[in-house]
């Protein structure tokens, strides 16, 4: 099936303006010829019934000859009660009346009554006024008939001028405007000529940007952000997998190399063995769990941890549950509750890594408190271990991140913890600082306390 031809934008906006240029030009020129033409017909009017008056104050002041001087365009015919002709201009016909009896009878003082030119000898069509003059008692009718052959010959004229110079004028704007456009979507073009580069892999990831501050140059911007956040997405969710795969082989390649050294064994012993497996398998379980949440967080769904309803929570009893798993974690119960709004297993979540982090590096004493800060409630985490450098505490949040030092690489460690924290608790509204404890690492989250 062949594919309907597609008219570019360029055209379809030619087409359009060249379209409403012309009806609106064809409008105004019947409208100027229709003015002009009534504007004519109106002064063709006042001036036979000029030329009437002037007439009738002449009978009126009984000095009217049998020959009437008028304009040589024009007849005049004074006739009586009768129909008989009693003067006339040149030109005009001394027996018989320019109007019938029929077009007489009922013709209103100072009426206008057009007829055929031909009828009195004037070329085309005759405007004729009539007027009454004299005493009621011997009623003279004064009529004055002008032709109106000129008007229409000027009328005829300024439509063929119309006719002519509008084609021409409508051209002359297409070409015009066919360059404008051309001219205004030349950005366009370079903005799909670069979006097919960056598609085709011939260029970077960023589209030409106008000169001009207009929308074009908005829309380019626009483009280029989102070109930039896809970009980062993109390297984001490679370093993720990239991550992730590594993270996941770390306890396969464990289970793997024991499985095969307890084939080859006879004697393997199968208890220890499977403790070793568990562990690792925990290890995966915890790794698969955070990757997950993870992956929804970013998809907006924020994971099982986080899509329960929020509720009022006591966050001093909540850490006091959570610390209670953990031997070495000296906690200070607050004495008056400390409410928040909030998912419960997401803030023990965020606790629960919190205190994981801090007994994995501490060297001897880890402590949690719970307390008021303003219109905040306020966990706090403390350990002795080596800290964490000034430089490097944003970028501790970020997945898969260890430094180099005493928290480098660890007891399967996944490097996901404070970035889960974050997440959680930025979805919760609060916020998570890191600061010196002199010595080891001080960790605070904010949250917004219950109202």
């Amino acid at each position: 099936m062949r594919r309907p031809r597609v008219i570019s934008l360029r055209a379809r906006l030619v087409l359009v303006s060249v379209l409403a240029l012309t009806i609106g030009l064809a409008a105004g020129g019947a409208l100027l010829i229709g003015v002009l033409n009534f504007a004519l017909l109106r002064a063709i009017s006042t001036e036979t019934q000029e030329t009437a008056r002037g007439v009738v104050n002449l009978i009126d002041q009984k000095s009217l000859s049998q020959r009437i001087e008028a304009n040589p365009a024009m007849q005049v015919q004074v006739i009586d009660a009768d129909g008989r002709v009693l003067a006339i201009s040149a030109g005009a016909d001394r027996l018989v009346p320019m109007l019938h009896d029929d077009e007489l009878r009922g013709l209103a003082d100072g009426e206008v009554r057009d007829i055929p030119g031909s009828r009195i000898g004037l070329p085309g069509d005759a405007r004729v006024v009539m007027l009454t003059a004299g005493p009621p008692t011997d009623p003279q009718r004064v009529l004055v008939a002008r032709s109106t052959n000129d008007l229409r010959q000027g009328v005829h004229i300024l439509r063929l001028a119309l006719l002519i110079t509008f084609p021409l004028i409508i051209g002359l704007l297409a070409i015009v405007l066919w360059r404008a456009l051309g001219a205004a979507l030349h950005p366009v073009d370079a903005l799909r000529a670069g979006a097919e580069e960056i598609t085709g892999g011939t260029r970077e990831g960023r589209l030409p940007v106008p000169e001009s501050r207009d929308e074009i140059h908005r829309l380019a911007v626009t483009l280029n952000g989102m070109l930039h956040r896809l970009e980062s997405a993109r390297v984001r969710q490679r370093a993720f997998v990239a991550d992730a795969a590594h993270e996941l082989r770390s306890p396969l390649t464990n289970m793997r190399t024991e499985l095969e050294v307890a084939q080859r064994l006879p004697d393997t012993d199968w208890a220890a063995l499977t403790g070793d497996l568990l562990t690792d398998v925990d290890r995966l379980s915890r790794l698969v769990d955070d990757l997950l949440l993870l992956a929804r967080s970013d998809d907006g769904g924020g994971g099982r941890a986080i899509s329960a309803p929020f509720r009022s929570v006591d966050l001093g009893a909540l850490v006091g549950d959570v610390a209670d798993r953990y031997p070495g974690v000296t906690y200070l119960r607050p004495a008056v509750p400390m409410e928040v709004t909030g998912e419960p297993d997401a803030l023990g979540r965020v606790v629960a890594n919190l205190l994981d982090n801090a007994v994995r590096h501490a060297k001897s004493a880890v402590q949690a408190t719970v307390s008021e800060n303003g219109t905040h409630r306020l966990i706090t985490v403390t350990d002795d271990g080596p800290g964490i450098p000034q430089a490097d505490r944003e970028r501790v949040f970020d997945r898969f991140t260890r430094l180099d030092d005493a928290r480098a690489r660890d007891a399967g460690g996944s490097g996901l913890g404070l970035a889960i924290v974050r997440e959680l608790v930025r979805r919760h509204g609060g916020i998570v600082t890191l600061s010196d404890a002199a010595p080891g690492l001080r960790v605070d989250v904010r949250l917004p306390a219950l109202r």
